[in-house]
């Protein structure tokens, strides 16, 4: 190519109504290299993404990809250009099999026809998948895979497209670790080929795994751009939020009193089996295990999502019959579930509707609902979260994930819930969101509340967790104390081996 960049964004500016999103921000990406986007949410890195991919218009600044200038991209060409994107949010078509949605729009036809040739669709789709070491069946239909295969769908999608330029935007939220593993070896290939990889993600670690540059944008400004070699981690955060975060995990000791909460041997057939536990009030309990171990099938099985099959849930020790979600809303329980976007929000509503749907019979008057009451507890939902949307009449799928998350949040607190199930609750959050959250769980346990949280972030239920429960294949593998829990004894429960303490 004989230009030293790739892609060379310079001095991007976009602005909508009310909010300045990026100002004056430059990018540039070396090709055959990895570069690592980071900054927290809201500070411009999904807009910045969106401008490159054409699905926003700068309002001023010069894009070059590949030695050319382009005053106007637009979403059909980007491909053709040889850019492709694998998203944070997951957006397969369900009903349709493994092969239709990878050559969506692409697919093999026969001669004249214009009739999809299913055998060579088919092929193709294996070849692709052997190559990449995706042990996926090309005819299953995406409704029946684990999110985490559907997000290595989405990037062998990507990949099948053979671009000089991959934008991952936080690849690795629904994998495992093996697969973290497997999608590193991925990205190490296509840098082997001279592919460049735009990585945007909030995990710091994997920050400095994978990457050969790092560029920091914040509140919309572009901060600095070092080798990933040349710089710290705290010099890394420091950059992201603009002062030291000197306590990632705010835990405090709390008075923990009665149980709140007790599960007594349920079981739902082909997912758990005699899983017992209890939470207090005033307690942050951990769910640990490896994907598909069934942490999210239990929690969704006691607030009434899928019922189980035998077994006892008792709230304050009495029998709670939880049939559906609305009794478990109606005995105090609310549930964060794990994918903001497939199971939580409807994105194309405002936030102030968001917020209020699983309390709206609150706001039911004889003339109608009370949209003036539902204003002022909204607008407390969002200053005490530092909520950063325009108003609250904003479309939610406008905000950053990290904002979307605090909207599911704001939900449950308007229910004002006694037990909080949290699944993944900072999945896809910045660190310094991820430090609001995390003291917003502190405030709700000094208050009395009863948390039960499923994390995949091993920090994170080390941090957080007063007792720790550990799933191994759909059983309960064991439970340690606070004092108790390590990574390597987590790890050794979660792999089905016996404890050594």
């Amino acid at each position: 190519m004989g230009e030293e960049f790739l892609l060379s964004m310079e001095h991007i500016r976009k602005q909508f109504p009310g909010v300045l999103a990026l100002d004056d921000v430059s990018f540039r990406v070396r090709p055959g290299t990895v570069h690592a986007l980071m900054g927290e949410n809201g500070a411009g890195k999904s807009t910045l993404m969106k401008v490159l991919l054409g699905i926003y218009q700068p309002d001023e600044g010069v894009i070059r990809f590949d030695g050319k200038e382009y005053k106007q991209m637009d979403i059909r060409s980007i491909l053709t250009q040889g850019i492709s994107m694998i998203h944070q949010e997951l957006t397969p078509i369900l009903h349709m099999t493994v092969a239709e949605n990878i050559f969506l729009g692409r697919e093999p036809v026969r001669g004249r026809t214009g009739w999809v040739n299913h055998k060579e669709l088919y092929q193709k789709t294996q070849d692709l998948l052997d190559a990449l070491d995706i042990h996926v069946e090309p005819t299953v239909k995406m409704v029946e895979l684990s999110i985490a295969s559907m997000q290595m769908i989405e990037i062998a999608t990507a990949i099948s497209y053979n671009s000089k330029l991959v934008i991952m935007d936080e690849p690795t939220s629904a994998i495992t670790e093996k697969e973290v593993d497997h999608l590193f070896k991925m990205i190490n290939n296509l840098r082997d080929k001279g592919v460049a990889v735009i990585y945007i993600t909030h995990k710091m670690d994997e920050v400095f795994q994978i990457s050969d540059e790092v560029t920091v944008l914040r509140d919309g400004k572009f901060v600095g751009a070092e080798l990933t070699s040349d710089i710290t981690r705290l010099k890394l955060i420091s950059m992201m939020v603009g002062r030291e975060l000197t306590n990632f995990f705010p835990k405090e000791d709390v008075q923990i009193s009665e149980v709140k909460l007790e599960v007594r041997d349920i079981s739902l057939e082909g997912k758990f089996r005699n899983i017992s536990f209890d939470v207090h009030k005033g307690e942050i309990l951990g769910i640990a295990g490896l994907m598909g171990s069934g942490r999210t099938e239990v929690i969704e099985s006691v607030f009434g999502i899928h019922p189980p099959d035998a077994g006892e849930i008792l709230v304050d020790g009495k029998p709670a019959k939880i049939r559906q979600p609305m009794d478990a809303i109606k005995h105090g329980m609310g549930l964060l579930t794990e994918n903001r976007t497939l199971s939580g929000l409807f994105l194309p509503l405002s936030v102030r509707d968001n917020m209020v749907y699983s309390n709206i019979d609150k706001y039911k008057g004889r003339f109608g609902l009370n949209f003036k009451q539902m204003d002022v507890d909204c607008e407390h939902q969002r200053k005490s979260l530092e909520l950063k949307t325009p108003s609250l009449a904003e479309i939610v799928l406008n905000l950053s994930g990290g904002n979307q998350q605090k909207v599911l949040i704001a939900r449950w607190l308007l229910t004002e819930p006694d037990i909080l199930f949290l699944d993944e609750p900072t999945r896809g959050i910045d660190v310094g969101a991820k430090t609001e959250i995390h003291r917003l769980m502190i405030k709700l346990v000094q208050m009395g509340k009863a948390i039960v949280m499923v994390s995949s972030e091993m920090p994170e239920i080390l941090g957080m967790s007063d007792r720790i429960v550990v799933m191994h294949e759909g059983e309960k593998a064991g439970e340690l104390t606070r004092e108790q829990a390590t990574q390597e004894r987590i790890l050794q429960l979660a792999a089905g081996e016996a404890l050594t303490i």
